[in-house]
């Protein structure tokens, strides 16, 4: 087991989260990109919307308000292991808060999957690096890939070390190596949608 690489803020914490929150944005204005790409990318394997999400590392609400608007007919599961995210959260959606399920736990944990049932789209949004190094990853998407129907998808976004991006490569991978670590977690399908700012956006899937 590698070394954890300690986190630099609590986001367990109510004050930093919402910190946190109210900066994302400002650092990085193009996030609503991504989160119309994630839409995109899942309306056109699910015209209908009717689909059943897990988002991991929720955070404050951002990419589920999002994808609750362009798929008001989808179920969602909101995965975090701060309950100050998960407040945040509540209150960015307001009543569509309704229509989401908060789930409390840590995807460090090595239980954090059961029982969760089976999905049609799994997706996260600067969270995998969480893991606090960088070769977890692909223990993380084989717990995925259990979590989805045979015709489900993976979408994944977070930072990489190519151009543009951040400096640690212990943390974080660089886009080649976040597609082989998908690679070894199990799925055979993995394409680059979107790749701007220092962020990457994958989607895998599993051939039948």
């Amino acid at each position: 087991m590698p070394p954890e690489i300690p986190s630099p803020i609590d986001l367990k914490d109510p004050a930093t989260a919402a910190e946190w929150a109210q900066s994302a944005l400002a650092k990085r204005p193009w996030r609503p990109e991504f989160f119309q790409a994630f839409a995109d990318t899942i309306l056109k394997y699910f015209p209908t919307g009717a689909v059943r999400i897990l988002e991991l590392g929720s955070g404050p609400g951002f990419l589920a308000e999002f994808l609750l608007q362009a798929l008001p007919k989808s179920q969602y599961v909101a995965l975090d292991f701060s309950a100050a995210m998960h407040a945040l959260a509540k209150e960015r959606v307001g009543l569509g808060s309704e229509h989401i399920h908060f789930l409390e736990r840590d995807f460090l944990t090595p239980d954090w999957s059961q029982g969760l049932g089976v999905f049609d789209v799994i997706v996260t949004m600067q969270a995998v690096h969480e893991l606090r190094h960088k070769t977890r990853a692909s223990s993380l998407h084989q717990q995925v890939k259990s979590l989805l129907h045979s015709d489900g998808y993976y979408l994944l976004c977070d930072h990489h070390t190519d151009d543009g991006g951040m400096q640690n490569t212990e943390l974080y991978m660089s886009v080649a190596e976040q597609r082989a670590a998908l690679s070894a977690g199990g799925f055979d399908q993995i394409t680059l949608i979107l790749n701007k700012g220092g962020l990457a956006l994958h989607q895998a899937h599993c051939h039948a």
